[in-house]
């Protein structure tokens, strides 16, 4: 369900070869070779998106602001390390030195600077993607022997992820637990995803997004654990104002943006339970109108309240259409904390315990 609105990126692209902790600043157009072993088997292919904001500080110089990010710097090197082989370990990048390569190096060239003092007049959201790619020319099936990262880093004006609609697609699954990828952030997991909306337009022609369950299709549905949205972590809001959280597992992406709305939800006085929700439970609330909305939560829209969420029986037919309750005190709420998340970036607010800004001068 990415949809962006205004989207313009930089004029300049990273590269930084692992091997040789060698940094180049290259076209924003620099292509991967037709033959890296990451285009023809998605080897050594990670990535990340890590929200910031721009601004010109009282001093007047201009100064980029993260939440957290060292929670997606970790997770990129979680990323990292599952695809490399075992004596190669030691080329994992330490979160230390991927925080001077993106902002001392990469946001911190000359090359870099007008675009980012463009972006910070204009009070646009920035997102950065780093990703990993093989640059030897090769299509040996083996671990990269050029292993690099490269990143992107683009401004946009808003993410359109209100009103969506989505459905349950309970024949596909995401990730296999025992294979440890579903908690990555790994090219193989989105072609699923993108395969899952697909099937989920089959159901609702205007589907931006389809809510996976757990790897276990051959159990009955009901019985069946709801694990994420095909590109986002997802909230149940209950119609008692709790607000239901899925535990992180092999089969969840570590949401960094989720752990902050989280945190900002209990400080509103919201109980949220972090627990295994089961399908059947689900359509029981649904049913019975228990369930105020369910949520998206992800990097880039923050969080999306679904307008229409289509749930199935165990032979993929439609069983229910829910509609969120708009007037609940809960599905205000749910949109004052995604509001308040990104008020933190600009300073206007105080920044709820145990989460962190990082501040840089460029």
């Amino acid at each position: 369900m990415a949809r962006f609105e205004g989207v313009k990126w930089a004029p300049r692209q990273m590269k930084y070869l692992l091997p040789e902790k060698q940094f180049e600043i290259t076209e924003a157009d620099a292509r991967v070779f037709a033959v890296s072993r990451s285009l023809h088997y998605g080897l050594f292919l990670a990535f990340e998106g890590i929200r910031f904001y721009c601004k010109k500080n009282a001093s007047g110089e201009t100064e980029v602001v993260f939440l957290n990010w060292h929670k997606n710097l970790e997770r990129f090197q979680r990323g990292i390390a599952f695809n490399l082989g075992q004596d190669q370990q030691s080329l994992v990048p330490a979160i230390e030195d991927m925080e001077h390569i993106f902002i001392r190096l990469y946001f911190s060239d000359p090359a870099m600077r007008e675009f980012f003092e463009e972006m910070a007049g204009l009070d646009a959201q920035g997102y950065l993607r780093p990703f990993t790619v093989d640059e030897e020319q090769s299509i040996g099936v083996t671990f990269p022997a050029q292993p690099a990262i490269r990143a992107m880093v683009c401004r946009y004006d808003r993410y359109l992820g209100e009103p969506f609609c989505g459905a349950v697609v309970p024949h596909l699954v995401r990730a296999v637990g025992i294979n440890r990828t579903g908690c990555l952030k790994l090219g193989i997991n989105y072609l699923m995803s993108v395969k899952a909306v697909d099937e989920a337009r089959k159901l609702c022609p205007e589907a931006a997004s389809a809510l996976f369950l757990d790897d276990h299709p051959e159990a009955p549905i009901e019985e069946r654990q709801v694990s994420e949205w095909d590109s986002s972590c997802c909230l149940f809001g209950l119609r008692d104002g709790t607000v239901i959280k899925i535990p992180e597992s092999n089969l969840i992406l570590p949401s960094v943006t989720i752990q902050g709305i989280v945190k900002i939800l209990k400080e509103m006085g919201i109980s949220v339970e972090e627990r295994h929700f089961l399908y059947g439970e689900l359509l029981e609330k649904a049913r019975t109108g228990e369930l105020v909305v369910a949520c998206s939560v992800g990097t880039a829209g923050i969080l999306n309240r679904c307008q229409k969420l289509i749930l199935v029986d165990g032979s993929g037919r439609k069983v229910l259409t829910h509609f969120p309750d708009t007037e609940h005190p809960l599905f205000q709420k749910l949109g004052q904390a995604r509001d308040f998340y990104w008020s933190i970036y600009k300073e206007k607010v105080k920044v709820p315990n145990d989460l962190k800004l990082y501040k840089y001068v460029l």
